[in-house]
């Protein structure tokens, strides 16, 4: 069966915990197919419908073939974004109904969903709106319903590994009137407010408040403390402010002013045999930039992650990062092992809702 309606007898209903096994499900199917070196476990899709700020009966879509889920949508909401309200999409489709006409379906529900976010949203709606779409640069499939739909490439990222094989590097000093602490607790806010300043400049940043950063970047099971590191000042200072008013990030004895942050996926490691320390966060405060502050820590991070075990250390980076991110990376022994796109689209007006059972649309 094949042609725009070939969906129509799919059933329509949101996400929700007790469909965790037949996500799960999905998602492996796609990966088989499409070799990407995504693994996402069961625990990593709990957490994700967890979000406090995601409203599952009207963000998120599964449709289904019987019990059979055969594709699914979730739509973030940006609150607090500054420039352009983005609005990031995230939708898979099981490989044997592709080129159905049910990436289009999604396409839409996810355009529609966004615009009525944004238009209900006071401060949203003051701001352009896009909708992201993310995927493999190599995936045509995404690419030609990309166009179809009126998206254009607009960043490009480089996922890099580094190989723990052979000698640790040799140790950098930490800039002056700087120590590297261990991350625990205590420092939690600092870095959070720390980010926020770190990254105040670069494409796509909204301000991660408590709610987010704890749901995001501290809370997940993926997240790995005993391989973070921070950097602090050997005495109190006022800081700069972070994003959004914030006061700057002071500790008892210092300020946070770089921090890397390390991740380890459990569905990785199991569907792989090998150990990744991914440096999920790495940024220094934009008063201490050029002093060696990021070489400092993730050199610790490849040596402590060589000791701990790991198999090899990774990251993904803007190819475009106005740090020059990119060229650091390469300098310090990261390959790049993938590529992938963000497509985008500026919003549509919102339009009318449709029930559930035919679009799966409740605005």
């Amino acid at each position: 069966m094949t042609g725009p309606d070939a969906d129509a007898g799919l059933g329509a209903r949101p996400l929700g915990k007790d469909c965790v096994p037949a996500w799960l499900e999905l998602l492996e199917a796609v990966e088989r197919a499409d070799r990407a070196g995504e693994h996402i476990g069961a625990e990593e899709l709990h957490e994700a419908l967890s979000d406090p700020k995601l409203d599952l009966e009207h963000d998120t879509l599964g449709l289904w073939d019987g019990p059979r889920l055969v594709a699914y949508a979730v739509v973030y909401t940006p609150y607090g974004a500054l420039d352009v309200a983005r609005f990031q999409g995230a939708a898979a489709v099981r490989p044997e109904w592709r080129r159905r006409g049910v990436g289009s379906r999604l396409v839409t529900w996810m355009e529609d969903r966004a615009a009525a976010l944004h238009a209900a949203h006071p401060k949203l709606s003051a701001l352009p709106g896009e909708l992201l779409l993310d995927g493999q640069a190599k995936d045509e499939g995404l690419r030609h319903l990309a166009e179809r739909s009126g998206y254009t490439p607009c960043r490009w990222w480089f996922e890099m590994k580094h190989p723990l094989t052979g000698d640790a590097p040799p140790a950098r000093p930490a800039p002056e009137g700087t120590r590297p602490v261990p991350f625990d607790a205590t420092y939690d806010e600092a870095t959070r407010l720390a980010h926020n300043d770190a990254f105040r400049d670069h494409w796509n940043f909204t301000p991660f408040d408590r709610t987010d950063w704890n749901t995001w970047v501290t809370g997940p099971a993926s997240f790995r403390p005993a391989m973070s590191r921070l950097l602090v000042t050997d005495s109190g200072g006022p800081g700069d402010a972070a994003a959004g008013g914030e006061a700057g990030g002071q500790v008892p004895g210092g300020e946070v002013v770089a921090y890397l942050l390390a991740e380890e996926s459990d569905a990785e490691t199991a569907a792989t045999g090998r150990r990744d320390c991914h440096v999920g966060y790495l940024g220094t405060r934009r008063a201490h930039r050029g002093r060696g502050a990021a070489p400092a820590l993730l050199t610790e991070l490849l040596r402590a992650a060589r000791e701990s075990g790991y198999d090899t250390a990774s990251l993904t980076v803007d190819t475009a990062n106005p740090s020059g991110a990119l060229g650091f990376y390469e300098g310090a022994g990261f390959v790049v092992s993938r590529e992938s796109v963000t497509y985008a689209r500026p919003l549509r007006t919102a339009r009318a809702s449709r029930p559930a059972g035919t679009d799966g649309i409740v605005t």
